[in-house]
């Protein structure tokens, strides 16, 4: 029995480093394809659930690869379905599609010239946060897979999602609008796996976090009503602005004494303080507008509370009458700690152990945050920094990144979604 054991195992280890190697082959070739559509989508970027003709290429793409595709998704989202040769679980991968108003100032072949009339202001339009090679790298997963259903035990559902910068205003969009209309069932999704490219990491690195790794986000806006007065005589006033400046002043006070920071961050920020319309009036009305940001959903609750009862008894101690409105926003972007554990293997087999890194969480929002709400989900940072360079802001005018940091994304992806699907 011995003597043609080990001759089975001979072969099965050939063919398994065969299939490997078939597959290494195809992510290596799939580079330059990758480059050249980030390059297509940059130089024509499209903001957000106005994202028509990229969707049209991302589905004209799928469909080519013989994928089930559906298409006008939350107005302009596509996904495709790639089912392996063996039966199993059901994984998502998603990519955010949408660019910003921003106008390109990078000198690059691939420049991007559009502009737009953006609620009244004329702007160029941007991918000014990388969702150009999140299209590409999805795209560039998407081919690969499709030439290796053999070593697919399960489904992929390959989500390419609208409006994540937020959707134009009186309109619905982005990740939300998606669960809403089905994208995590027919099939059920089990788990689902994200990336963002990040300027300010080095190419050849990825970050995570388990748990909370980008904050929930609240905007609030902030009424009052005083009395409008001469500038000359205060005493016959309820002003408004003073009013509003005891309330932004209560607020802080909210995360320096009353938030258990060791627990978890939490920022409040105001972004406006509008009133009046010349020196010598004492005017009627005050608007604020803020938001809030964190990563505990206890935290997020209390604070929710003390707000509503903060903002109206401190206008009352200056005879104003004050309200509140605070928008449900984005949910925290949570890396289910079990799923982070278990895929972290696969994170360290295609990056390097070296090169992976446990971060700190950001402040930041992700509509991601929607997905994961609803199943177990991993988000993770890909480096896209030239080595030895100064990073750019993400949503600036000088946003740049190293196009040599997309086939680690590439490699990321299948590597999570092969070994999630194996086991």
């Amino acid at each position: 029995m011995k003597k043609f054991l080990i001759p089975s195992l001979i072969l099965l280890f050939t063919l398994s480093t065969y299939a490997q190697h078939g597959l290494d082959k195809d992510i290596q070739t799939i580079e330059s394809k990758v480059i050249e559509w980030r390059r297509d989508f940059h130089e024509n970027p499209e903001l957000s659930n106005r994202e028509f003709n990229t969707a049209k290429k991302i589905a004209k793409h799928l469909k080519s690869l013989g994928l089930e595709v559906q298409t006008g998704i939350a107005k302009t989202g596509v996904v495709g379905l790639l089912k392996g040769n063996k039966p199993g679980k059901v994984v998502a991968l998603r990519a955010d599609i949408d660019a910003l108003p921003v106008t390109e100032r990078v000198d690059i072949s691939f420049k991007s010239k559009v502009k737009v009339n953006f609620n009244g202001v004329e702007t160029g339009v941007m991918h000014a946060c990388g969702h150009d090679t999140h299209i590409a790298i999805l795209m560039g997963v998407a081919e690969v897979l499709s030439k290796n259903k053999d070593k697919i035990n399960g489904t992929v559902k390959f989500i390419f999602q609208p409006a994540e910068e937020g959707a134009p205003k009186g309109e619905e969009g982005g990740a939300e609008l998606m669960v809403k209309e089905g994208v995590l069932q027919n099939p059920k999704v089990d788990a689902i796996f994200g990336l963002h490219i990040s300027s300010g990491n080095d190419v050849g690195t990825i970050s995570y976090k388990p748990g909370g790794i980008m904050a929930a986000s609240n905007s609030f806006q902030i009424n009052i009503k005083g009395k409008q007065s001469h500038g000359s005589t205060p005493w016959n006033s309820v002003d408004p602005i003073m009013a509003g400046v005891k309330i932004i002043d209560g607020l802080q006070t909210l995360i320096s004494r009353e938030s258990p920071l060791t627990q978890e961050g939490a920022v409040l920020s105001i972004g406006k303080f509008t009133s009046g319309v010349r020196s010598n009036i004492i005017p009627e009305t005050a608007e604020i507008i803020g938001t809030l940001r964190t990563l505990d959903y206890g935290m997020q609750k209390q604070l929710h509370k003390r707000m509503r009862e903060m903002v109206p008894a401190i206008a009352k101690v200056y005879r104003a009458e004050a309200t509140i409105d605070i928008d449900p926003g984005y949910p925290i972007t949570f890396n289910d700690p079990k799923l982070t554990a278990q895929m972290l293997p696969s994170l360290q087999k295609t990056a390097g152990k070296e090169n992976v890194n446990v971060i700190k969480a950001i402040t930041g929002a992700e509509d991601f945050s929607f997905f994961v709400k609803e199943v177990p989900g991993l988000y993770f940072f890909l480096g896209g920094k030239p080595i030895g360079k100064q990073a750019t802001s993400h949503h600036t005018p000088d946003f740049y990144l190293d196009e040599s940091g997309m086939l680690l994304g590439v490699k990321t992806f299948i590597q999570l979604s092969i070994d999630y699907l194996k086991n």
